[in-house]
C-alpha cells in the first residue's frame, strides 16, 4: 500500500533544517540599498546553510533600465563588497543564474503584465510551483498600489499555489493611516497573506528572549512585579541621520523605532507564556502587552516623555555637524533624533513596574540592551557590619553588538570584614556558538517562504503600538518650536532623559569601559 507523503510543517521544516518548498521571490524596490546590503547577501547565507530550495528564483522589479544580466552583474559586485563572508564562486554561481530583472513602474499595468510574464518563465526554468514571495522594499505610500496592481493582474490569487506579501516599516505615520494602510492591504489580501516585516526580530539575541524565559524555570517564577523594580530598554547609534535625512525629518525616532523596534522588545519582555510556539499564540500574547500598556493624558506626556536633538560633536571615532546642518534637513527642523520615555503596562505580572525606554542617534556608543532590574532585598541583615547598601540584582540582555546575557549579583569579597562585592556571569553568543554570518533578515526570509508569521507583527498589533503613541506627536506637535540641540553628539543624550529617572531615585545602566576593575 502506498503511503502519502506529508508536507512537513514549518516547526518540523525548522527543527529538522529543511529547505523551504520552491518559490519564486520578486523584490519591489530592487534597485535600493536594501537589496543589495541585506536581501541578497540575507539569500546567499540561507543558501550556504542549505535552507533555500533547489527550485528558486528571484525577481529584482524596479524602474531601473537594467537587463537581467546588468542586474545579475551589479549584484554580484554587491556581494562582494557587502557579504560578510567571501562568497564561495560555486555558491553564488548557483544564485545568480536563477536572478531575474523586469524594469517597469509600480504604477503602470504593463509592468506587472511584463512582471507575469516573467514569473511564468521561471516557473517553466525553475520549477517555483507557483508560489510567489512578494517584497515591497519601496516607501510606505506605494504598498496600496503595488497590492492593487499585483490584483489586477491575478497575481495574489492562490489557485495554483501560495502568494505572500512582505512589507518592510514603517506600518503608517499614525494610528489613523497605521489603520488605512491596513485596510488598503486586506482588500486584497488574506492577513495570513501579509508579512509586516520588522528586522530587529531576525536577531538571535531577540529570538532567544522567549527561549530564555519560558525554557529556564529559575527565571520565569520571579518575573513579575513583586520581584522586578523596574525594566530598561535602550536602543543606542553612533551614526548620526547619514543619507536618510529626505526620510527621516519628516519622521523622527519616535515614528522610527517605537511603534516597532521597541514596543516588539517590550512584548517580548513582558508576554505571558503562550500555550504553543505557533504564530498566533505568540502573537495574542504579544499584543495583550501592547493593549495593556497604559494611554498617557496630555500632562502625562508632558511629564514622562522627553525629545531631543543632537547638535555638534564626535560619536564612533567621527565628527558630526549638528542634526540640523545636515544634508536634507530643514535648518530650523524640529525633528527629535532621540527619544526617551517611562510607560506602565496595566497588567497582573507588570502593575507599578515602569518601563523605561531610550533611543537615539549620534550617541556615546552603539548599544542595544533590555535591562530588567530586580529589587533589592531587605538590610537588616547586615545592620552593624561595614556594609553601607545593597547593589540590586541586575539582567542584562544585549542585543547587538556584542550579543549575550549577563547577571550581576552580589559576592563577599575575602577578607577578615564583610565586604561586598558586584561580580558579573557573562555569556557571549559567539564565545559560546561561534559567528555566523548574518543580516538579520536570514531567518525572516526563511519564515516567510515556510508560512511562519510568528516573528511579524499582526494588524491589531501595529495599531495597538500606534494607538499608545500617537497621542505623544498630538501633544508634541501641539508644542512650541524646541530650542534645540538640546545633547551634543557623542554623549549619552539630553540631561532630561537622566532626570526621569532620576525623580524616581534610579538611574540608567550604562557599561563599565573594557579594561575597568
Amino acid at each position: 500500500m502506498t503511503q502519502t507523503k506529508t508536507k512537513p510543517t514549518p516547526t518540523q521544516a525548522r527543527k529538522n533544517g529543511q529547505p523551504g518548498g520552491p518559490c519564486a521571490m520578486v523584490i519591489f524596490g530592487a534597485s535600493g540599498d536594501l537589496t543589495k546590503r541585506k536581501l541578497v547577501p540575507a539569500l546567499y547565507n540561507l543558501c550556504r546553510q542549505g535552507l533555500l530550495p533547489d527550485s528558486f528564483a528571484v525577481i529584482g522589479f524596479a524602474r531601473s533600465s537594467l537587463t537581467t544580466d546588468g542586474f545579475r552583474r551589479a549584484m554580484r559586485e554587491d556581494i562582494k563588497r557587502f557579504c560578510d563572508c567571501t562568497p564561495e564562486p560555486g555558491l553564488w554561481d548557483w544564485i545568480e543564474s536563477r536572478i531575474h530583472y523586469v524594469s517597469g513602474d509600480a504604477t503602470e499595468p504593463a509592468s506587472f503584465q511584463a512582471l507575469r510574464a516573467q514569473l511564468a518563465e521561471v516557473e517553466r526554468d525553475h520549477g517555483t510551483q507557483g508560489n510567489v514571495l512578494f517584497y515591497l522594499s519601496t516607501a510606505p505610500e506605494h504598498f496600496g498600489t503595488i497590492v492593487r496592481q499585483l490584483r489586477d493582474a491575478e497575481l495574489t490569487d492562490e489557485k495554483r499555489g501560495w502568494r505572500r506579501v512582505i512589507v518592510e516599516k514603517p506600518f503608517g505615520r499614525d494610528l489613523e493611516s497605521a489603520r488605512t494602510l491596513n485596510a488598503d492591504l486586506r482588500t486584497v489580501l488574506g492577513e495570513p497573506q501579509i508579512y509586516r516585516i520588522d528586522h530587529y526580530l531576525g536577531k538571535e539575541t531577540v529570538q532567544n528572549l522567549l527561549v530564555f524565559r519560558f525554557a529556564n524555570g529559575i527565571f520565569e517564577p520571579i518575573w513579575n512585579r513583586r520581584y522586578v523594580d523596574h525594566v530598561q530598554i535602550t536602543v543606542s547609534e553612533t551614526v548620526g541621520v547619514e543619507s536618510r535625512a529626505g526620510y527621516f525629518d519628516h519622521a523622527g525616532t519616535l515614528r522610527d523605532m517605537v511603534p516597532n523596534h521597541i514596543f516588539q522588545l517590550i512584548s517580548l519582555v513582558a508576554m505571558e507564556p503562550p500555550i504553543s510556539f505557533e504564530a498566533d499564540a505568540v502573537r495574542d500574547e504579544q499584543a495583550k502587552v501592547l493593549r495593556a500598556i497604559q494611554p498617557m493624558s496630555e500632562e502625562e506626556v508632558l511629564q514622562r516623555t522627553v525629545r531631543g536633538q543632537y547638535g555638534a560633536g564626535r560619536a564612533g571615532e567621527k565628527d558630526l555637524p549638528a542634526y540640523r546642518a545636515e544634508k536634507n534637513v530643514a535648518p530650523g527642523s524640529s525633528t527629535e533624533t532621540f527619544v526617551a520615555m517611562k510607560l506602565g503596562i496595566d497588567s497582573w505580572r507588570w502593575k507599578d513596574v515602569p518601563f523605561y525606554l531610550r533611543v537615539g542617534k549620534a550617541l556615546r556608543e552603539r548599544r542595544t540592551e533590555i535591562v530588567v532590574q530586580f529589587r533589592r532585598p531587605p538590610f537588616s541583615l547586615f545592620r552593624g557590619t561595614s556594609v553601607e547598601a545593597l547593589t540590586p540584582n541586575r539582567l542584562v540582555v544585549r542585543i547587538q553588538p556584542d550579543e549575550g546575557i549577563q547577571l550581576q549579583f552580589g559576592a563577599k569579597i575575602p577578607g577578615a570584614t564583610m565586604r561586598l562585592g558586584t561580580v558579573d556571569m557573562d555569556f557571549r553568543y559567539q564565545d559560546h556558538f561561534g559567528a555566523e554570518p548574518a543580516t538579520g533578515y536570514e531567518r525572516l526570509l526563511y519564515d516567510a517562504v515556510l508560512g511562519d508569521q510568528t516573528l511579524f507583527q499582526r494588524a491589531d498589533m501595529v495599531e495597538a503600538g500606534w494607538s499608545v503613541v500617537t497621542p505623544m506627536l498630538d501633544v508634541w506637535s501641539a508644542l512650541p518650536p524646541r530650542n534645540f540641540p538640546n545633547y551634543a553628539a557623542g554623549s549619552t543624550g539630553p540631561k532630561e532623559a537622566d532626570a526621569l529617572l532620576e525623580r524616581d531615585g534610579r538611574r540608567w545602566h550604562e557599561p563599565e569601559p573594557p579594561g575597568s576593575p
